[in-house]
């Protein structure tokens, strides 16, 4: 649950060619459609690593590629199917591809492609097409049958009789991820980690695995899935020879020429666990691999491969497949590195209450990275910094690694110049000027602290359940880092350590987080809906929670100019203080396991919307033109290779376009698709 994702303040400027222009200006723009806009990213220093450095990212690369059809699946059960029937549509078509019709297919297959499958990546609300069910049974029928996934001895009306509601009947599979509260959270998912079962079914029978006396908890439930079966509940485990067994081959396939291009015997060792814990499903080979891969702080190239985040299941168990390849930044890690080597300073001085404070922080590193490739639910929309492990306890005793992705952020800094977006939303110039002079080093600088001391600070006290907030779980979570690093930008010991020369440069950071977290990130929710979303729900809430609880001081306040309402914070000291209290409950929450108050604290600052707000706020940011939410597509690496195989050279090519890029990884890395 330790991912941090981008905010709508990353944003970027409208299309243009989606190749690189000719005057070798790099081209971030490559597609645009529906509210998502794609882009590419700059691998810098890939051309300096050696060749053993450069192998061993090429066979990491081929690994990620080869886990995306489980992400599909894992996001819905008919997802694969959807998209290979849409896909031999699309590359089958000979009619008029300039008639509505077939537009608006074209941009519902992007959007399958985008979401990995058919419902929306953030709001988790299915697809609505905007071509007719007619249009698509016509074409399906064109299609040849060997191209189709029809099961045996099925026919083309019964695979159409099976798609065509769930593509076409907005009551079926609504919504992938369900956090109404008073719902069955499990019956309301249209994910594909349950089947057959309730959510009180299935809080059973995890409840009834776990022990409060084991100082080691596996991390239950994270790979598998979980059916009933002649009227028992049993788990199906993602392994070799398990579910999502043809797909792992493949991946553990690649891991095994990467481990013998290995850059040290630290390095090779968690790669050779991580082939076990694939090849068994055994959650406590898991956790061997992950205290091996949290203690290698010393190799250049590193990835993340694997199970791993819990936002597409309500309950937050169950883990989504994905992969992220990446070599250090040497220049820019100095920061985290300062941060990292301090983490016990600013442990010992959190505004929490001192009983869920940590005595000792131990193993905690973190770094500016450059991704190299992004696949599964890294892609096409990826975070911009990550902190792993997530076992609890692995954390305490162990540590964990924290990583700010320089590269994507850099990416998206230079696809927004000149949006207007600050120009539309922000209260006066001087808010612009703070956040044009300082907010890509604060926004660097807030993913830093989240990652490395957020997600690693604080503790559970014996005894409680790592799962205990349930559903409330990953927004808390969240909150507990975003608050960290709120709080900590505006401390002096920043000023101390070298990482920031001016003590009101942490303002543009905290003016961008309440206006987004108040106003304009409702940019991505439909008129008459909730926030759902975890990251968003979180930054509703402290910003809310700091609105209310700062009135009498007129801490934050709404002000109406020109008819447009602006967010205005006219006490930055006291908003750093509500920060803290906050971060103290939060903290409370979470190491006590309080449920009813996190429920209660979500639920009242976190989730409703104001109409009139909301209606406003979409309507400013519609004439603006600018796609709210972002993605990319990756690079394209090809082995050079010598008359005898041998490889020569790896080479780094940014000119495929989204459509090339999603049919060729439909072609060549589809091991779960017939």
């Amino acid at each position: 649950m330790n991912k941090f994702l981008t905010t709508v303040a990353a944003m970027a400027i409208l299309t243009t060619s989606c190749t690189q222009k000719a005057t070798n200006e790099f081209n971030y723009n490559v597609d645009k459609f529906a509210d998502i806009e794609v882009l590419r990213y700059k691998v810098p220093g890939f051309e300096e690593l050696s060749l053993d450095q450069k192998k061993l990212i090429y066979y990491l690369n081929e690994a990620a590629l080869q886990g995306r059809d489980i992400l599909f699946d894992q996001n819905g059960k008919y997802n694969l199917a959807i998209r290979q029937t849409l896909e031999a549509v699309y590359t089958n078509f000979n009619g008029d591809k300039n008639s509505d019709q077939f537009k608006a297919f074209e941009k519902y297959l992007k959007q399958v492609w985008f979401g990995n499958g058919i419902h929306h990546h953030y709001s988790m609300d299915k697809f609505v097409p905007e071509f007719s069910q007619e249009f698509f049974t016509e074409q399906v029928k064109t299609v040849p049958a060997e191209q189709l996934p029809l099961a045996e001895g099925q026919s083309v009306d019964e695979l159409l009789a099976t798609l065509c509601p769930v593509i076409f009947d907005p009551s079926v599979m609504a919504k992938r991820v369900n956090q109404a509260q008073g719902e069955d959270l499990i019956i309301t998912s249209a994910n594909n980690y349950y089947e057959g079962v309730t959510q009180n079914e299935v809080e059973e029978f995890y409840f009834n695995q776990k022990s409060v006396a084991d100082p080691f908890p596996v991390m239950f439930g994270l790979n598998s899935k979980v059916v009933k079966e002649n009227g028992k509940i049993v788990e199906k485990t993602y392994k070799l020879d398990g579910l999502y067994g043809e797909a792992i081959a493949k991946i553990v396939y690649w891991l095994k020429k990467a481990e013998e291009v290995a850059e040290n015997d630290v390095q090779k060792a968690h790669i050779g666990k991580l082939i076990s814990y694939y090849e068994t499903g055994d959650l406590k080979t898991f956790d061997e691999y992950s205290i091996l891969w949290a203690k290698d702080t010393v190799s250049t190239i590193d990835f993340v491969n694997g199970f791993i985040e819990s936002y597409g299941d309500p309950l937050g168990m169950k883990g989504s497949w994905e992969s992220l390849v990446n070599f250090k930044n040497l220049d820019a890690s100095s920061r985290t590195e300062i941060i990292s080597a301090n983490a016990q300073w600013f442990e010992d001085n959190s505004p929490v209450d001192s009983k869920f404070k940590k005595e000792t922080v131990k193993g905690v590193s973190a770094k500016v990275i450059t991704a190299a490739i992004l696949a599964g639910d890294c892609y096409p929309s990826t975070p911009i910094g990550i902190n792993l492990p997530n076992s609890n306890w692995i954390r305490a005793i162990h540590g964990s690694k924290s990583v700010t992705i320089e590269n994507i952020t850099s990416a998206y800094d230079e696809a927004a110049k000149g949006n207007g977006f600050d120009q539309e939303f922000a209260y006066s110039q001087e808010e612009i000027e703070s956040m044009n002079k300082y907010l890509s080093l604060t926004d660097n600088l807030h993913t830093d602290l989240h990652e490395c001391l957020g997600h690693g600070s604080g503790k559970l006290l014996p005894g409680v359940d790592p799962d205990a907030l349930k559903a409330y779980g990953s927004t808390l979570e969240e909150a507990r880092a975003d608050l960290f690093a709120l709080y900590y930008l505006a401390d002096n010991k920043l000023i101390e350590l070298g990482i920031l020369d001016n003590p009101e440069a942490y303002k543009s950071e905290y003016y961008k987080y309440v206006m987004n977290g108040l106003m304009t990130q409702l940019t991505r929710i439909e008129p008459g809906k909730n926030i759902e979303e975890s990251h968003m729900r979180n930054r509703k809430l402290i910003s809310e929670w700091a609105y209310v609880h700062g009135k009498e001081d007129n801490v934050i306040e709404y002000v109406k100019r020109d008819g447009k309402t602006f967010i205005k914070i006219n006490d930055y000291a006291k908003l750093r203080e509500l920060f803290g209290k906050l971060l103290a409950e939060v903290q409370r929450i979470k190491s006590e396991g309080d449920f009813e108050a996190g429920m209660k604290l979500v639920e009242e600052y976190a989730v409703k919307v104001d109409p009139e707000i909301h209606k406003e706020v979409l309507d400013r940011y519609a004439k603006l033109n600018i796609a709210p939410y972002k993605g990319f597509v990756n690079p394209v690496y090809t082995a050079v290779t010598d008359e005898n195989g041998n490889i020569t050279d790896i080479t780094v090519d940014y000119s495929e376009n989204y459509v090339e890029q999603m049919l060729r990884y439909s072609k060549d890395y589809s091991p779960l698709t017939k």
